[in-house]
């Protein structure tokens, strides 16, 4: 089994930046990959990001790029999501991911681990 820890949401104006923080326990993947997807009120969850461990690959939704970057810390076993230029349209419940392969990073199907979730509201 895999727990996976979100913290780091909050309330932020408009513009600002906020650090997501996804910590993983239990059981580890040599090929894991680790993702942040997002749902709105009253919308569907939707793919923010992907980082795939062992080659350092990275993907993001065209709606982020540019201005969230996603990382991770080996020795920590921690995912984060930096988020920069922050909009009223990024509120939303930011939840971690993760699976041994995921072969379709992007699809929320691909991930047998999530987290709880964790608020992030911007204000205008």
């Amino acid at each position: 089994q895999v727990q996976l820890v979100e913290s780091g949401g909050g309330l932020v104006q408009a513009g600002g930046s906020l650090r997501l923080s996804c910590a993983a326990s239990g059981r580890t993947f040599r090929n894991a990959a680790m993702a942040w997807f997002r749902q709105a009120p009253g919308k569907e969850r939707e793919f923010v990001a992907t980082l795939r461990w062992s080659s350092g690959y990275t993907y993001y939704s065209d709606s982020v790029k540019g201005r969230f970057t996603i990382s991770g810390d080996n020795a920590k076993n921690t995912v984060y999501l930096q988020m920069n230029s922050l909009k009223p349209e990024d509120t939303a419940v930011y939840y971690c991911a993760a699976d041994s392969m995921a072969t379709r990073p992007t699809m929320q199907a691909s991930y047998d681990y999530w987290g709880q979730g964790t608020q992030v509201t911007v204000s205008s």
